[in-house]
């Protein structure tokens, strides 16, 4: 099929058509124990001090933090540095059974470089595997009962369980206790994130005794803000949020916040606590909220770009949509250091700003000035992020809309269906018209052309309704999406088509009757018509704002000689017009009553800030459309902008302004 370039209707004689052409089996070795425990610089200095009082045949396990296999400390325990395992970790290995730990025989030592004879060698495991199935039952292993397996000559081999005996907690406990606050909290939060991977439950004695540890531990305030934020995740993992400890981490918290000693980045870790113990309704939570949001805004000028957007999408999980100084001084500060942002920042940045609905004039201009360059090497997920922040906050940008558009024609084939719909969409409901918009639409024919079994039915038909906003006609996929194979596809499992797709499909289908006489294939069936296209989501049309009806109606009724109009005028094909005025055929002005003569319409579109883009002055999408179809109805559509309007002061000037926008109009009819 020979295909057309995509054409207006400005020239009737060239083809409308836009052409586009689915019992418990055995636990596994995983990767759960790999990082039982990672024991931090204070637990290690109290093990190796402590080592010399535990029996050969007990020790501390320290387990590889990439592969599988186990390191044991045999005479001395060589612990890693600090490591601070994710709660999410805790909890999908809190119910792991420990009776499928079972080691194997130990390869030779590996001394250590750098290390001192006397913290000696440091055994390597090899990997465990799942235990086969044997005629000799292998002993049951009590979750809480401490378990030795025989020693060899070299050196005892110790079973992981070892470390929660009561004595060894006992004598770490103790040895912790000679060191600084908050490098002891940083201890004891680490054995309790081993407690959560071993499986142990709050009430078994190594955790009760660990958590009265850290509940003394707290009275005294002296933790530091990262300590106690390590603390109350692992508290939360054990317990939940309303334990005892979460509590008393939270008072601690505050007490911080309320004496202004918070530095950004722990700022920033208290967020991401709240929003792990995020529980509605919860008066303590609320408190430490809004304290910290208090805080956060003083300390926002000090904010790097990874810690506002952290934040950001902190407060989007946290549903703060209240906080709106917050989140506009975060918007704000964005706009400031978005040159070093990175493209997954700058997503979760705006993807929160949407949530949040707040929106900066300054970001768009930082977005302006630094995202065209980009957009040529970026991912392409930030192109549809940005395309579609400005849509919902309806920010027609020139600049950024120009970039977008001829990235899109050189590199369109490489984006997924959702990233084109996207930004195909963004660009008809904003009503903007890129200077390669013949290159562009053609690089879409392409594409639908190769992939339109790869589009949703749902998607397909967002990207050809948002065409017909810029006066581009689809008409031959206007035939797929009418066919009854389509609209069954639509109807998914059974469910009928949504009052928003529909409109869409009418909308579609008015755009092929009212404005491509050419177009000859299927129509949309009449039962599938929405009766109006006016919805709670305004999709469709704007509804007129009662604000600017008061300021109108009084010039306009002196205009007229009286109350000779009707307002919120429902058409027969689902539009509605703000005011109708009606005419003889004389041109005559008629009254209400005598409306059944009429011989002529004009629609009075009084345009609020709401029907246009938020930062110019061009007709939203649906808007444009609405005003063309209803002048192929036969409706003389008379526009009346805020912008014009608002600027008169005195009541004869709006009487002056109204004559010269309506009067031009009637006075063709008078003739």
């Amino acid at each position: 099929m020979c295909l057309n370039p995509y054409v207006t209707t400005e020239n009737p004689l060239v083809d409308c058509s836009f052409h586009f052409s689915e019992t418990e089996p055995p636990v596994r070795p995983r990767s759960t124990m790999k990082s039982i425990v990672c024991i931090s610089t204070s637990v290690r200095a109290a093990c190796q001090h402590a080592s010399s009082c535990f029996p050969l045949s007990r020790g501390l396990v320290v387990c590889s933090s990439v592969g599988t296999n186990v390191n044991f400390a045999c005479n001395s325990v060589i612990a890693q540095q600090p490591r601070v395992t994710d709660v999410r970790c805790f909890q999908k290995t809190r119910k792991a059974s420990v009776q499928s730990a079972i080691t194997a025989p130990l390869s030779p030592p590996v001394s250590v470089p750098g290390r001192r004879d006397a913290e000696l060698a440091v055994y390597q495991a090899v990997r465990r595997v799942a235990p086969k199935v044997t005629a000799t039952p292998l002993p049951h292993l009590s979750p809480y009962t401490p378990y030795t397996t025989p020693q060899g000559d070299a050196a005892g081999l110790v079973h992981l369980q070892s470390l929660f005996e009561e004595d060894v907690i006992h004598e770490l406990c103790s040895r912790l206790s000679d060191l600084p606050s908050s490098e002891r909290a940083e201890g004891l939060a680490t054995l309790l994130g081993a407690c959560v991977e071993f499986g142990l439950e709050a009430h078994s004695p190594p955790v009760v005794r660990l958590m009265n540890e850290c509940l003394e531990l707290l009275s005294d305030g002296s933790i530091r803000m990262q300590q106690l934020c390590h603390l109350g995740k692992v508290a939360c993992a054990l317990e939940d949020c309303q334990s005892p400890m979460v509590s008393r981490v939270l008072d601690s918290i505050g007490t911080a916040l309320e004496e202004d000693i918070v530095s950004p980045s722990e700022a920033s870790a208290i967020y991401s606590l709240l929003t792990l113990l995020h529980k509605p309704g919860s008066q303590q939570q609320a408190l430490v909220l809004s304290a910290l949001h208090r805080h956060t805004q003083r300390l926002v000028h000090r904010l790097k770009a990874s810690q506002v957007s952290d934040i950001l999408q902190f407060l989007q999980k946290l549903q703060q949509c209240q906080a709106i100084s917050l989140v506009l001084r975060l918007s704000h500060r964005a706009s400031r250091v978005f040159k070093v942002f990175r493209d997954d920042e700058i997503i979760k940045v705006l993807s929160a700003l949407m949530i949040l609905g707040q929106h900066h004039d300054e970001l768009l201009a930082a977005m302006e000035k630094h995202l065209p360059e980009r957009l040529g090497k970026c991912d392409p997920e930030l192109i549809s992020t940005v395309m579609e922040y400005c849509l919902q906050m309806k920010c027609r940008s020139e600049p950024l809309f120009e970039a977008v558009a001829e990235n899109f024609v050189c590199s369109a084939e490489s984006h997924t269906t959702p990233q084109i719909a996207k930004q195909v969409v963004a660009m008809g409901r904003l009503n903007y018209l890129p200077q390669c918009s013949s290159k562009m639409f053609e690089k879409l024919e392409s594409i639908l052309s190769t992939r339109l079994s790869q589009f949703p039915p749902h998607l397909l038909i967002d990207v050809l309704h948002s065409c017909i906003h810029l006066e581009r006609f689809p008409l031959n996929y206007m035939s797929k999406i009418f066919s009854s194979y389509f609209l069954q596809r639509l109807q998914g499992q059974g469910e009928p088509i949504s009052k928003n797709t529909l409109g869409q499909l009418t909308q579609l289908h008015l755009s092929s009757s009212l404005e491509c006489s050419c177009y000859w294939g299927p129509k949309l069936p009449y039962f599938l018509h929405v009766k109006r296209f006016s919805s709670v989501d305004q999709a469709f049309e704007t509804p007129m704002e009662t604000l600017m009806y008061k300021q109108v109606k009084g010039p306009l009724e002196q205009l007229l000689g009286g109350r000779f109009y009707s307002t919120w005028v429902f058409t027969h094909r689902g539009y509605t017009i703000d005011v109708e005025i009606c005419l003889d055929e004389n041109g005559l002005v008629l009254p209400l009553p005598q409306w059944e003569h009429t011989h002529k319409r004009i629609a009075l579109c009084l345009d609020g800030y709401s029907r246009f883009c938020s930062n110019t002055q061009h007709l939203l999408g649906k808007e444009a459309t609405k005003r063309r179809h209803l002048h192929k109805m036969g409706f003389e559509v008379v526009q009346i902008p805020y912008f014009e309007f608002e600027g008169l002061t005195t009541h004869r000037e709006q009487v002056q302004y109204l004559h010269n926008k309506i009067f031009p109009t009637i006075s063709k009819f008078s003739c």
